[in-house]
């Protein structure tokens, strides 16, 4: 039962969150932010977490809440409630911290944690990367990851409907 303590305790509610930071910066950690929805983890997600954390010593990974999901996403979705999706990335061994948003975006979010890295899939690249313009006044750095291929939670959820049609 102490393996799934551990898992719960790297998910936060923001104040919760503000006081890890506090520890985090006091002891010079170097800060990587992504975020997602994370709706159905699959192996492009985790190639992905795994990238962006050897790229500082703290992976703080932003969750869209249900209703953002379901905002942006559609009526259908998301597949996995909040709980399931924050306990599942809470689970990966490089991820050292899971919080929840409930904007479309997570500028706000950006905004409070105030990371040194900001990592996004090379699906952005020449886009506007949300928060970016945060992470750069402060001297930070904003990278894309290339992605994995054949891997997104849409194709695996057509993937599933064909199958079970």
């Amino acid at each position: 039962m102490e393996k799934l303590k551990v898992i719960k305790s790297k998910i936060f509610d923001w104040d919760d969150l503000q006081r890890q930071l506090a520890v985090w910066r006091f002891k010079d950690k170097k800060i990587v932010f992504t975020n997602g929805c994370f709706d159905i983890l699959h192996l492009g997600h985790i190639e992905l977490l795994g990238k962006a954390r050897e790229l500082g010593d703290v992976l703080i990974v932003g969750m869209n809440s249900d209703e953002s999901i379901h905002r942006i996403k559609g009526p259908n979705r998301p597949v996995n409630s909040h709980h399931a999706r924050a306990f599942t990335l809470a689970s990966l061994l490089f991820v050292d911290a899971v919080v929840m948003f409930e904007e479309d975006t997570p500028f706000e979010l950006i905004k409070f944690i105030q990371p040194d890295v900001l990592v996004k899939g090379k699906d952005y690249d020449g886009k506007e990367i949300v928060g970016s313009d945060i992470v750069i006044a402060r001297g930070g750095e904003v990278v894309t990851i290339e992605l994995t291929r054949g891997y997104s939670t849409t194709h695996t959820i057509e993937k599933a409907r064909k199958v079970h049609l």
